[in-house]
């Protein structure tokens, strides 16, 4: 798939969950802080997340043992609300992210536009990580958090 030319990469997940559940887990900062990880190496002890078009987010990735770091940020471009999320990276990179209800949870799908550092397949593994981290983070959250 590409996006105006662009080389892009397309993953998933499906969380059986109710697509109200999901939303709030993906978009709420305190959970985010929680699955927005790789990889047991790696944390997000910050996360920013005005969620409307033209809203900023910024969800800081660190090594746990705080050699390394960056920022994953940038602006909202669109928001269906329950539905989907275009986003513009502060690279230029565009990300849209799908969310569909089916009867017994829902379809993640993500697919993003790749940069030139890291090889496509490493990209894909680490986005892939990170939306699986998610589905665990669903499926052992409790309605009762935040």
């Amino acid at each position: 798939m590409e996006f105006a030319g662009k080389k892009t990469v397309t993953i998933g997940t499906y969380v059986p969950k109710p697509i109200d559940r999901i939303w709030e887990l993906w978009t709420n900062p305190d959970h985010i802080k929680k699955w927005n990880s790789a990889g047991v190496d790696w944390h997000c002890p910050n996360a920013v997340n005005d969620l409307k078009p033209g809203g900023k987010f910024n969800w800081r990735m660190e090594n746990v043992d705080g050699s390394d770091g960056f920022d994953f940020s940038g602006t909202f471009r669109k928001i269906s609300d329950k539905h989907k999320i275009i986003l513009k990276l502060d690279d230029d990179r565009m990300v849209t992210i799908d969310f569909t209800r089916l009867e017994n949870g829902t379809k993640i799908t993500e697919t993003f536009e790749v940069e030139d550092e890291n090889s496509i397949e490493n990209q894909r593994k680490g986005w892939q990580a990170i939306l699986d981290n998610f589905k665990v983070y669903a499926m052992n959250e409790s309605a009762d958090n935040p």
